[in-house]
């Protein structure tokens, strides 16, 4: 789930820096910092969004930056096991494609798609379901819940995380489209058959009425 939180640090202004605007420098030096980094409390920084304060500088003796208590707003992405999330395909393999939850990618293997056989059609980036020719693409929506999850402080791209779309309510947006019109499709039968059998049943009192 996304959070957007409140957080204080301490910043450290570099000196060639210092006669900019400071709350630019500020925001500039905590994107790079934090845009894209993990912390396992707080998890994945998707974005710094806003300085909200700065406090007074403070000088430490043999280093030419200054720094300055700040508190500021950021957009964070925290992940927990059978968490229902929503991402973007941007590529597929023979083996599964590779899901973008914002700064971070994770993992859709051939196996967590679909009950049918895969098949993969490389020419135009398609992983396709053999029986009902379903398929994925780079550029789908799809909804997924996470099924493995080991996130890496340190190097973040090494972070392991495991999607599956093998059960009811996940999807590609269009395979959701379409088990929506067969939802709709099966109640709206569900609701002629006792209008039919009431007709019926009017019909018979009818008939009743007349040999009477």
């Amino acid at each position: 789930m996304y959070y957007r939180m409140t957080l204080e640090d301490k910043v450290r202004v570099p000196p060639n820096r210092l006669g900019e605007k400071l709350d630019k420098v500020i925001l500039d030096v905590l994107q790079e910092q934090l845009e894209g980094s993990i912390d396992k409390e707080l998890g994945v920084f998707i974005a710094v969004t806003k300085v909200d304060h700065v406090g007074e500088g403070e000088i430490v003796p043999g280093d030419g930056g200054v720094y300055y208590d700040v508190k500021f707003e950021g957009l964070v992405l925290r992940l927990a096991l059978q968490e229902v999330i929503e991402g973007l395909v941007v590529e597929t393999t023979s083996f599964g494609a590779f899901i973008s939850l914002g700064p971070i990618d994770a993992m859709l293997h051939v196996s967590q798609i679909s009950d049918e056989y895969i098949n993969f059609d490389e020419k135009n980036g398609r992983l396709i379901c053999q029986d009902s020719k379903r398929y994925i693409g780079v550029g789908d929506t799809v909804r997924v819940r996470v099924v493995t999850l080991s996130l890496n402080e340190r190097e973040p791209r090494d972070s392991k995380i495991g999607l599956t779309m093998r059960q009811a309510g996940l999807g590609t947006s269009l395979w959701l489209e379409e088990e929506i019109e067969k939802e709709k499709e099966r109640v709206a039968g569900g609701a002629a058959a006792p209008k039919e059998k009431a007709e019926k049943v009017r019909g018979k009192r009818k008939e009743h009425a007349a040999d009477e």
